[in-house]
């Protein structure tokens, strides 16, 4: 049937057998070099991907979910949490995914009620998605999210949690770390260390509170009261002056995150309260620009990256047949300017 004036016939996408024949190879080994690269010799291999590029060739993702059922397709909970931490668990696990030829899609859960959860369960089933990761920076969203286990693979990021029989946990160490910045500032010669913690239902500061006591403890030294914080510079800037009008000025802090520090090193400034030589501050994090700080900040710096690949492993494994697991993945200890030896042996 002839198209109507003006009208264009549509181009046909390049199939398989096009890149095939431009590359003077069987259709097999294209499918391998898109599937399986490593088993193609490295000048075959070249040849078919300069083909793919030249022609423009897309895979058809919806025939190769009929044949291989798996639609390469991760469904992400974020919990809707603008925070460092969450926000760059998501990112890392959208960057594992893309990497690994899969694709993510998001839906934000503020709530752990049933029905919240059943319609995040419902919208990836009808995505038909190989499996879920769940940032679960709160507990009541990761008992929520239990749920979502034994019906496809679930990852749950969620410092303390431990896996179960349907359930895998991927998260960073965050009581290694507190405890890494615990010994750093006992190491310097500090006795009387202050935890401000993050808030009370979030696993990343609970376990960071455990990290800083054990550490204590396991040094001999008197555990100081706990004094509540937050996540925000507000709260660490509102506490140091607090600490500085009731003239109790401790000689180290451990801020719950760097935010909270950056707080505590401005409210000091105001104050005349030297950092580190009146009082040593050490955040956790390593925010963008955290090294600019005045001083630079002392900080724990999470792998992100790391918990986004490892995420994307466990998936896989679990859609091989893998049995669920628990991974810390452990973070590393910045030492920076604002943190130092204790006044009383601080050298003249």
């Amino acid at each position: 049937m002839d198209k109507p004036p003006g009208v264009r016939a549509r181009r046909q996408s390049p199939s398989m057998a096009d890149v095939a024949v431009r590359a003077g190879v069987s259709h097999q080994t294209v499918s391998r070099v898109l599937n399986n690269p490593e088993t193609v010799r490295p000048d075959t291999r070249e040849r078919v991907l300069a083909a793919i590029g030249a022609l423009g060739y897309r895979r058809n993702t919806a025939a190769r979910a009929l044949v291989t059922r798996r639609t390469r397709l991760i469904g992400v909970v974020n919990p809707g949490e603008a925070r460092f931490g969450p926000t760059n668990t998501t990112v890392a696990i959208e960057e594992a995914a893309r990497e690994a030829g899969y694709a993510t899609t998001v839906t934000v859960i503020r709530d752990a009620r049933a029905a919240t959860i059943q319609a995040a369960l419902d919208h990836f089933l009808s995505l038909g998605v190989d499996g879920i990761v769940v940032v679960a920076a709160r507990s009541q969203v990761a008992a929520a999210a239990e749920r979502l286990a034994g019906e496809l693979p679930v990852v749950m990021v969620a410092a303390g949690l431990r896996s179960t029989s349907s359930l895998h946990v991927v998260a960073v160490d965050q009581e290694l770390g507190a405890r890494l910045a615990t010994r750093h500032l006992i190491d310097l010669g500090h006795t009387e260390i202050v935890h401000v913690s993050g808030p009370n239902d979030w696993f990343d500061a609970r376990a960071r509170v455990a990290g800083w006591r054990r550490e204590m403890e396991q040094a001999g030294l008197e555990v100081s009261p706990l004094v509540a914080g937050g996540w925000d510079g507000i709260q660490g800037y509102d506490l140091a002056h607090r600490f500085v009008r009731e003239r109790r000025v401790p000689h180290a802090v451990f801020a719950a995150n760097d935010q909270m520090a950056l707080g505590m090193l401005r409210a000091f400034y105001e104050a005349g309260v030297r950092v580190p030589e009146d009082v040593s501050v050490v955040g956790f994090d390593d925010i963008a620009g955290s090294e600019y700080f005045t001083p630079p900040l002392t900080t724990v710096r999470q792998p992100f990256a790391a918990v986004g690949r490892r995420c994307l492993e466990v998936v896989l494994g679990a859609l091989d047949g893998g049995r669920p697991s628990t991974t810390l993945i452990p973070p590393e200890l910045v030492i920076r300017a604002s943190s130092g030896p204790p006044p009383s042996s601080a050298p003249a």
